[in-house]
């Protein structure tokens, strides 16, 4: 664990601490880590929708551009066991 020495703190403002951990029942230096942890809350980022997550990883890059399916003329694409073997297809 991290130490942290506080420098400086005014003498009115070290007895307002003192007589608030007593009346915790703790130490001051077990006040001032309840005090910070209130301050300061964990806030755990939010998730990236995956096409900003991708889009931020090639950003430096310069970018990908993706020629759209819609755009072009591309075979369809079928799922696996769509055409059964004993039936005749047709596909394109």
């Amino acid at each position: 664990m991290a130490s942290l020495t506080v420098r400086n703190l005014d003498e009115a403002l070290k007895q307002r601490l003192k007589e608030q951990a007593a009346k915790h029942g703790c130490s001051m230096e077990e006040e001032v880590r309840r005090i910070l942890a209130d301050a300061l809350p964990y806030r755990k980022a939010p998730p990236e929708a995956m096409g900003t997550a991708i889009h931020e990883l090639f950003k430096p890059l310069g970018g990908v551009v993706l020629e759209s399916l819609a755009e072009g003329n591309h075979p369809p694409v079928w799922p696996l066991g769509y055409w059964e073997a004993d039936e005749e297809d047709d596909r394109s």
